[in-house]
């Protein structure tokens, strides 16, 4: 389990790359009034792969670290302890949230019919699920529920 941890930690840095990369190509696209490219395109479907991936390695943990049969058995000691309580759901569910505006985002920049249509989406959806993955990120700085920047192999 360590090894799905280890990676899970690594695969953060490729999502906030090409989150971050698809969202600055959206506002230099909606800035700049240019044209969706493929680059564009391939921006947004990498950053929606490796959130896929990420949301399997994160069931893999929930389920194997037994985060849900702690919630289950005993949901009020989850939400009293703090740390318990950010992996057991705040974390969970707002990354899922996040993975779900990012297909969101895909399925309605494929539906948009202009360029500029396409990088708005792109922006609004992608902005907002990189939001939420900056602020339910077990950062080292965050008290009780810090992790490492890089995995300790």
């Amino acid at each position: 389990m360590s090894y799905v941890l280890s990676f899970h930690n690594i695969l953060r840095w490729l999502i906030l790359l090409f989150g971050l990369l698809a969202v600055v190509k959206a506002v230099g696209g909606v800035a700049g009034k240019k044209n969706y490219t493929g680059s564009d395109n391939k921006t947004g479907l990498l950053f929606m792969i490796f959130c896929d991936i990420q949301l399997l390695l994160g069931l893999v943990l929930y389920f194997g670290k037994d985060w849900f049969a702690m919630l289950k058995s005993n949901a009020g000691e989850v939400m009293k302890n703090s740390a318990m309580r950010f992996f057991a759901m705040e974390h969970a569910v707002m990354m899922i949230i996040a993975w779900i505006l990012v297909h969101m985002g895909r399925s309605m920049v494929k539906r948009a019919d202009t360029d500029a249509q396409k990088h708005k989406r792109s922006l609004i959806y992608f902005g907002i699920a990189l939001l939420l993955i900056l602020a339910m990120m077990p950062w080292p700085f965050r008290s009780g529920v810090g992790r490492p920047w890089f995995p300790q192999f």
